[in-house]
Order: structure tokens, then C-alpha cells, then sequence
């Protein structure tokens, strides 16, 4: 999460991490959702500047997370049923 400090890069991810955990029926705990929010904020950044798009702001970022984390979760759940 680009230009935020330390604890709100935690509570962004808990927050994204907890949204997409719902959306994607999937049951985590606390930690797993800010693992899951940040990650998801990371390679959500990252698809974002493939394409040359930015999202600035706490919303903007908050909406990045929470899709990078489905799609975490999506590959996750794919890598699991292939195995």
C-alpha cells in the first residue's frame, strides 16, 4: 500500500482482508485476513501498473487490496483442488 505508514497498511489489510474473506466465502482468521489484504494490496498494485492505472487514496487502495485478495484466493482454491 503505497504512502501509508505501518499501522494503517495493517488495518487497510485487515479490513480487505475480512471483505474478501466474505466475498469469496472463504473462513480465515485475523492474521490470515491482513496477510491476505496486504498481499492482495501487492499484487493488486502491481496488475494495476501493468496496465499504467493508478488508484490513489485510502478507498482506492482498500479496493485494490480487497480484489488482489480474491484473486489470492481464487488461486489458492485452484491450486488446491488441482493437487
Amino acid at each position: 500500500m503505497q504512502g501509508f505508514g505501518w499501522i494503517m497498511t495493517i488495518i487497510l489489510g485487515a479490513i480487505a482482508g475480512w471483505i474478501a474473506e466474505k466475498v469469496m466465502r472463504f473462513n480465515t482468521g485475523l492474521i490470515m485476513n491482513i496477510v491476505l489484504g496486504i498481499a492482495g494490496a501487492v499484487l493488486g498494485n502491481f496488475i494495476l501498473s501493468l496496465l499504467n492505472v493508478s488508484l490513489g487514496g485510502v478507498m482506492g487502495q482498500l479496493v485494490v487490496a480487497i480484489a488482489g485478495a480474491c484473486i489470492l484466493i481464487f488461486a489458492y482454491r485452484a491450486l488446491k483442488t488441482a493437487t
